[in-house]
């Protein structure tokens, strides 16, 4: 099994990226090359659904700003999807929660 699994699919006007496994210093250029592809491919509005993540160190957390600075700067949307409680705190503490909308699941965020 790798170490970070990153599948796309396209929900309702959303490309979504679900993230699994472990986004850290080794794995953080794979997370970033796919939304880097997402985003200045057709996707406008991209979704990071966070919650198959089993780590996440500064590097993933630079990844997740990365791709919230090229959402704003081509007049994109970036959103994350975080139901569990460790990332979540992360997010938090780190106030990137205060700057990208973060909602515990991806229907939450496409009924909204």
């Amino acid at each position: 099994m790798d170490l970070l699994e990153v599948d796309t699919r396209e929900e309702h006007g959303w490309t979504v990226l679900s993230v699994r496994g472990q986004l850290d210093v080794a794995t953080a250029p794979d997370l970033r090359q796919a939304l880097v592809e997402a985003q200045y491919g057709r996707a406008s509005r991209v979704i990071l659904d966070l919650d198959g993540l089993e780590f996440l160190d500064s590097m993933g957390l630079g990844v997740i700003v990365g791709g919230l600075k090229r959402s704003r700067t081509h007049g994109g949307e970036l959103a994350l999807v975080c139901s569990r409680q460790r990332v979540r705190q992360l997010l938090e503490l780190t106030r990137i929660a205060d700057i990208v909308r973060v909602v515990p699941s991806v229907k939450e965020l496409l009924d909204g």
